[in-house]
This record gives structure tokens, sequence and C-alpha cells, in this order.
């Protein structure tokens, strides 16, 4: 934020002087603003065990640790540690996240559901009062007819999901970058193949470790992106994950593009290491 201006450009008097003289020093001390320019949420598959065991006690532990989103993954669709919160429809599990004072507008949803019972999702994602319904995976594919196939599916859904007043998203994993197409990424060809106008992205960070930067990304492909999943890995084995801020990649970098590729959310998804979470959202509040 610029310093106020309170001199005009003419010459001053010397009352005037006299005057500012007098006055605090705060007055004319700009606010330093820090933290990201985003909401800092995190994904609910990371805490998977603690959340299906007691949904409000977890949420608002990370809330006392400054998250304000939770992006929840779909109860029926994942099962395992999430299947106790099976029992509940869309706005009785929304009303126990909001019980905690977190938010949630995203959820996770399989590729295998939402082939197999889009409606029925849909209907619950509406109940949860969600704006974002994102494909967990799903497009990965050995060949590229089949990456064509998938990507025509997912336009049609897209479709539905838009009509139903949300944005499909989806979200890739390294796999999507260690498969290549005519000498493209096949991220790149997946970019291509969506419609934009049914189904944005949710940019996960992980092909960090093979030099991708989500900055290039951002820049390239403005406006397509509603989300991101971040993580951090350690420079002296870029297998393991790390807080955010001690580890490989450029976060100022990274989110001075967000905006342009049009992100409103970054969560974190420590996988393997959730013991990062708290120095990680410490580190975007202060970035």
């Amino acid at each position: 934020m610029k310093r106020r201006q309170f001199l005009s450009q003419g010459t001053m008097t010397m009352a005037s002087v006299g005057f500012l003289s007098q006055m605090p020093t705060a007055i004319f001390a700009a606010p330093i603003n820090k933290g990201i320019a985003l909401p800092i949420g995190f994904q609910s598959y990371v805490l998977r065990e603690d959340i299906g065991k007691d949904l409000n006690g977890t949420l608002n532990k990370m809330a006392g640790m400054g998250y304000e989103y939770v992006e929840m993954c779909s109860p029926k669709g994942y099962l395992g540690p999430f299947e106790p919160l099976a029992k509940y429809s869309g706005k009785e599990l929304m009303q126990q996240i909001t019980d905690t004072g977190m938010k949630c507008n995203s959820s996770h949803f399989t590729w295998d559901e939402m082939k197999g019972n889009l409606d029925e999702r849909i209907e619950f994602a509406n109940e949860m009062g969600l704006e974002h319904f994102v494909a967990s995976g799903g497009l990965h594919s050995e060949s590229l007819d089949d990456l064509k196939e998938k990507c025509t599916q997912l336009n049609a859904m897209g479709e539905k999901i838009k009509k139903a007043g949300m944005i499909a998203g989806f979200h890739n994993h390294i796999s999507e970058f260690e498969t290549k197409f005519d000498g493209k990424y096949e991220y790149d060809v997946i970019l291509e193949l969506l419609d934009p106008e049914a189904v944005k992205m949710q940019y996960q960070t992980q092909p960090i470790t093979m030099g991708v930067q989500g900055s290039a990304y951002f820049n390239k492909f403005p406006g397509r992106f509603i989300s991101t999943h971040m993580q951090d890995y350690n420079p002296k084995d870029t297998t393991k994950e790390i807080a955010l801020g001690q580890g490989i990649a450029d976060w100022k970098d990274f989110f001075a593009a967000a905006k342009k590729g049009g992100v409103q959310v970054a969560y974190v998804e420590m996988e393997s290491n959730p013991g990062t979470l708290k120095d990680s959202v410490r580190y975007l509040k202060n970035l």
C-alpha cells in the first residue's frame, strides 16, 4: 500500500509546516500487509483418519492454526476413513463444518462416482452449498485416444455441473507430467482438450520436483484455474515433503502469477507429512 499523500505540490506556508511538525509520525506510516492475498485452506485427505473420527475437533484444531477453508473429499466416493461421514446429508455435513467457523466451498469427487452417479453427487454438492466440484483425477491415460475420450466425458460432466450452479474442476498429479504425447506433457494436452468454459483446473504443485513451475501455467493460461494444492520438497531429497518456504518452491513467484491464473483458494496438501501444516500456514501468512 502506498504512503498517503498529505502534502500538495504547491508551496507550503510556514504555518502548515509548523502544524505538520506537531503531528505524530505514525500517521504517515504505511501499514505493512503480510501474507498471500488469498484464503488459506487445507485438503481433508491429509487428515483423513482424524477427520473420520472427530470432524469437529480436527477442524477446530486447524482453525486454531490459522486455516480458513477445508476442502472435503466425498464421503461416499472415498469411503475408508471418510465412511463415518457418509451418513450425513450434504446440508448436515456443511453445518458441522460451519459450526467450527471453518469455510468450505469445494470437495473432491472420484472419477468412478462421477461417471456412475453424477446426478446424485451433484445433488449432494448442492445440499452442501459448494461452489467447486473437483474431479480428483481420472484423466491420466496410456494413449492419446483414451485421453481424448476421457476429456470429452469430463467436458460433458462439467456442463452438467455448470448448469447445476457450480464450477467443475480437475486436480492433477505428477503422472500427467511424467507422460507425454507428441512431445507435450499430458497435462498440456489436457488443457487443450478440456473446454475452459466447462472445466477449470486445480493445480497441484508436485511437478516442481521435475522443475515445472506452476507460475508458468498461471501466466500461459489466465483464468483457467480455481484453486491450488501446495506441496514443498526438501532440497536434499525431493521425495520428502517439507513445510512451505523451507523447500525448493519459489512461492513469491507462484503467488505473483496466481491471480492471473484465476486462483481463488490456496490449499496446503502435505499428504505424507501432515506435521508440516502448522509451519506452512505460518509461512503463508507472513509471505
